[in-house]
């Protein structure tokens, strides 16, 4: 059985992994996918809808 050793007493190599067990996973998606563009800021992307053929 192991001793009970407070979470602030532990070595940084134990601290850490703790902490990436508690951490959540992406199941193997990517973070920077998954972010909402700011709708207010300007987009150069953004097609142009105005041009039109006469």
């Amino acid at each position: 059985m192991q001793k009970f050793i407070p979470f602030e007493k532990l070595s940084k190599k134990e601290k850490k992994k703790i902490n990436s067990e508690k951490r959540r996973d992406w199941n193997g998606l990517n973070p920077s996918t998954r972010v909402v563009p700011n709708k207010k800021a300007y987009s150069r992307k953004k097609k142009n809808d105005f041009t039109e053929d006469i």
